[in-house]
């Protein structure tokens, strides 16, 4: 057999494993994932037990979840940039989510802060587990966030190093599927606290 059907061959069969980091982040997005289980059954368990204050959820949350739903296109964007070898779209596209990534945060401490006005707090006298556990979610959520924030800078940091291309497409890959993964999650507590709260 030639060498030249050897390389037909080989790009037929499909790839058996994947890249070392590629598995260290869907292991931690599946430990994120239930962690995020845990503690939204929680928050039905506990509601079911009395003594839960029943308030109208901040408007702010749906402007902070259109915010990290245009940032995925951002990414996304940025993605399709780099399999096309544009390098100056995906340093665009990155800056946007990044940028859109910290409205999302802002929004979210605006959020809080709208929470303390209406006398929600997180713990103290006045607390109440309704409270509590959407300061939790919130936070949890963001701290989340604020590791995608920094993975968008070492990707970003590699794009100006020519390390992100059609031929080096882990790191754009990575931070991709992740930040779509930062996304979905927040949709899935916004929703989860529209039907439960």
């Amino acid at each position: 057999m030639h060498s030249s059907e050897l390389e037909v061959l080989k790009d037929r069969q499909p790839a058996l494993s994947a890249h070392p980091l590629r598995v260290l982040l869907w292991l931690m997005m599946i430990s994120s994932t239930m962690i995020f289980a845990a503690y939204t059954s929680a928050y039905i368990v506990r509601r079911e037990e009395g003594n839960w204050l029943e308030f109208a959820l901040p408007g702010g949350l749906l402007y902070t979840t259109l915010v990290i739903l245009a940032s995925s296109a951002s990414i996304q964007w940025a993605y399709f940039a780099a399999k096309k070898d544009e390098l100056r779209q995906v340093q665009i596209g990155i800056i946007i989510t990044f940028v859109l990534g910290l409205a999302f945060l802002v929004g979210q401490w605006s959020v809080w802060g709208e929470l303390v006005r209406n006398k929600i707090h997180f713990g103290g006298v006045d607390a109440n587990p309704s409270g509590s556990f959407l300061y939790v979610l919130m936070g949890v959520h963001a701290f989340h966030l604020i590791t995608g924030l920094i993975f968008l800078l070492r990707v970003l940091r590699k794009s100006f190093n020519y390390q992100v291309h059609s031929r080096q497409m882990l790191s754009i890959g990575n931070v991709t599927i992740y930040w779509h993964f930062l996304g979905g999650l927040w949709l899935y507590l916004y929703l989860f606290l529209l039907l439960n709260h």
